[in-house]
C-alpha cells in the first residue's frame, strides 16, 4: 500500500454547503498540480459524475457495482477529460443499495476493501459522500483516512456540523478508529456578511488549526460550470472561485501534520 496516498471523504450532513462543488473542483485542482487523483461519486444524485463530464445514464460499471461486488473496482474507473482525473461514477441505482447489502457481512467496509486494490495508484482519493446518514456515508467514512468538511457560515450550518461530528465520533468508536479530521473549508463565503464573520470566528476557535486559510467565495462561474460538464478550472481558469480551489489544493498538499491527538479530537467531537 502506498502510504503517500490520502483518502479524503468530502462530507457534511447538511445539504447546500458546496460539498460536490468542493469534491469536483478540488479533484481538478490537485490534478492540475500534477497529482494522480481518483474521485469517487458516492451520492445517488450523481452530481459529481455529471460535473466531471460523464453521462450518469450511460456508463456500464460504477460505485453501485463495487458495493454489490458485481465487478472488480478496476473495471469501474473512468477518466474525466475536462477535469483530468479518474472517476468512479454513480447514478440513481445507488438509491437501492441499502436493500441490496442488508444481509452482506461487513457491509460498511465494501468500499474500503475494494480501494485497497488500487490505492497505491493515486496520490489522492476524494470521496463525494451523500448528505444523509446512510450505509453509503458509512462506507465513505470507513474507507477514508480523513474528512474535509465544507461549511457555509450560517446558523443552520452549525446544527449540521453537530450532527456530522456525532457521526464521526460513532464511526471512530466502531468501524474506523483512525479516522481524522483534515479540516474545515468555508464555502460560498461573503466577507461583508456579519453573520458569516461571527460563525467563522466561532468555528475557527473550535477547530483551531484545522480551519483552512483558503475560503471559497460565492462565485457565478462555480455555479455555471457543472451545467457544462466540467470543473470551474476548465470552464474559466481566471475566475475567483477557480483560483480559490487551486489555493485550497496547494494548502492541502502542504499540510504536513501528525494524526490528531486524542485530546484534540475529544474536544472537537464534543461540539
Amino acid at each position: 500500500m502506498n502510504m503517500a496516498c490520502e483518502i479524503i471523504a468530502v462530507c457534511n450532513q447538511k445539504g447546500g454547503v458546496g460539498k460536490t462543488t468542493t469534491a469536483v473542483n478540488l479533484a481538478a485542482s490537485l490534478a492540475y498540480r500534477n497529482r494522480k487523483v481518483l474521485l469517487i461519486d458516492l451520492d445517488a444524485q450523481g452530481n459529481a459524475t455529471t460535473g466531471s463530464g460523464i453521462d450518469k445514464n450511460a456508463f456500464e460499471w460504477g460505485t453501485y457495482h463495487i458495493l454489490t461486488g458485481e465487478t472488480d473496482i478496476k473495471n469501474t474507473i473512468l477518466h474525466s477529460e475536462t477535469g483530468h482525473y479518474d472517476i468512479i461514477a454513480s447514478n440513481r441505482d445507488l438509491t437501492g443499495i441499502e436493500v441490496q447489502l442488508i444481509h452482506k457481512p461487513a457491509r460498511e467496509m465494501c468500499l474500503k476493501t475494494a480501494l485497497a486494490e488500487i490505492r497505491e495508484n493515486y496520490d489522492y482519493v476524494l470521496i463525494d459522500c451523500p448528505p444523509t446518514l446512510s450505509l453509503l456515508l458509512l462506507n465513505g467514512l470507513a474507507a477514508a483516512d480523513s474528512i474535509l468538511i465544507p461549511m457555509v457560515c450560517e446558523y443552520y450550518a452549525l446544527e449540521g456540523i453537530s450532527d456530522l461530528l456525532a457521526t464521526i465520533r460513532k464511526v471512530r468508536q466502531t468501524i474506523n478508529p483512525k479516522l481524522d479530521i483534515l479540516g474545515v473549508v468555508f464555502t460560498m463565503f461573503t466577507t461583508q456578511n456579519k453573520l458569516s464573520q461571527d460563525v467563522s470566528s466561532q468555528l475557527r476557535n473550535h477547530f483551531e488549526q484545522r480551519v483552512f486559510r483558503t475560503t471559497i467565495p460565492r462565485n457565478v462561474r462555480l455555479a455555471e460550470a457543472p451545467s457544462f460538464g466540467m470543473p470551474a478550472l476548465a470552464y474559466d481558469d481566471k475566475a475567483k472561485g477557480t483560483q480559490a480551489y487551486l489555493d485550497l489544493a496547494d494548502e492541502i498538499m502542504g499540510f504536513k501534520r501528525a494524526t490528531s491527538s486524542a485530546s484534540y479530537l475529544k474536544k472537537v467531537l464534543m461540539f
